[in-house]
């Protein structure tokens, strides 16, 4: 979150922005030809370097446990001190979201739920699946396989009666929060300056739209409501603490379209991140999507924390008092399938990036991830 580089915008091409995964280092003598390349093989050595480092980092004497109280109850503090420095200047508003999160592109507003309908009509149908994603850039691709039995007709018949329900009670009980006469609605949590929110509310001109967002710190919140282009008719900003379970969202369960989450969930406690996850989840309508994007295990940000930084296992506080956690695949894996979602995508983004004038090159890992909230509960 707190990484000004750790975004990797993508590259602009004929005026089209090209999506994570489309430019190649095949000749290594052209590496500083551009900013930067994605899917970059590691070799042997290097991955072996890299878990050395952490290994060794991990090994040595951690942060006292004074202090990690101070960080975990003064995390607000921290983080408002963050934007108190930095306002908005800090990170870039994040163009590239339209590319690598279509949902978010005003065209998958329009007949939400025909389209949640027809996505499921095809999972009904047996599907054959690809094997599991693996740190290649390689997304699981679900092919229909044809299929006309009267049963499969009968079950989805079954799914249209059992969304109409499910919308119909989202319709008695979503008459008195923020945005409830919304047909399309998106909740970023970890909001900071409105990098990703602004975006949204600029290119999205659905008038269905309403967009939620929310921080930790309220100088983050404060910047996003002072900001000229936030509109309280079309966003709510608000501070909330992802941990704090006895903290409310401002929206009823299953009323959102969209939940994302930015290098966020890096920014808190391992053990308080499955209970935030299962939170939203239920914020999710059915056919709802959570998406995320966030530090991968290895990221050259982990690599260049010193001794006497490390938490626990992959966990680090930053100079400022901020923390940062560096994932696995499985780990998100298992945090959102815990959730009751269903994976649409989960996968890493080796990048290396180049800085052309000072000659030096930084080899990022990101994952990025799409889970589906079922259309019917597996109870059903």
């Amino acid at each position: 979150m707190a990484d000004s580089s750790s975004e990797g915008v993508p590259a602009v091409r004929n005026g089209k922005r090209e999506q994570f995964g489309s430019r190649f280092l095949s000749d290594p003598a052209r590496v500083f030809h551009h900013n930067a390349w994605d899917n970059v093989e590691w070799s042997e050595e290097q991955a072996a370097a890299a878990e050395k480092k952490v290994r060794e980092n991990s090994a040595a004497p951690r942060v006292p446990q004074e202090k990690q109280v101070d960080y975990e109850i003064n995390a607000h503090k921290y983080w408002n001190d963050f934007y108190k420095i930095h306002e908005n200047g800090f990170f870039k508003d994040r163009h590239w979201l339209f590319t690598e999160f279509p949902e978010l592109a005003p065209s998958q507003n329009q007949n939400h739920l025909k389209g949640l309908l027809s996505e499921d009509k095809r999972s009904e149908i047996p599907t054959c699946r690809s094997s599991e994603d693996g740190p290649d850039l390689t997304t699981e691709e679900q092919h229909e396989c044809s299929s006309s039995s009267l049963r499969d007709k009968t079950r989805v018949s079954s799914v249209e009666k059992n969304v109409t329900q499910e919308l119909s009670h989202l319709r008695i009980c979503a008459d008195e929060f923020p945005g409830s006469s919304a047909t399309y609605r998106i909740l970023e949590v970890g909001c900071g300056a409105g990098n990703t929110v602004f975006p949204i509310l600029q290119t999205n001109n659905d008038p269905g739209l309403f967009v939620y967002c929310c921080d930790f710190s309220s100088t983050a919140v404060g910047l996003v409501q002072s900001h000229s282009e936030y509109d309280p008719s079309r966003c709510l900003a608000f501070v909330h603490d992802l941990c704090d379970e006895d903290q409310s969202y401002p929206v009823p369960r299953d009323s959102l379209d969209i939940i994302i989450l930015i290098f966020v969930l890096s920014a808190i406690v391992p053990d308080k991140m499955q209970k935030a996850i299962n939170r939203l989840s239920k914020l999710l309508r059915p056919g709802g999507m959570m998406l995320l994007r966030d530090y991968g295990r290895y990221d050259m940000a982990q690599l260049r924390f010193k001794k006497g930084q490390c938490l626990s296992e992959n966990f680090y506080v930053r100079g400022d008092g901020t923390r940062v956690y560096f994932f696995t695949q499985d780990e998100l894996d298992t945090l959102f399938t815990a959730a009751g979602l269903e994976k649409v995508q989960n996968l890493v983004d080796y990048r290396l990036q180049v800085n052309r004038g000072k000659q030096l090159t930084m080899y990022r890992v990101w994952i990025q991830c799409k889970y589906r909230k079922p259309l019917l509960s597996n109870a059903g």
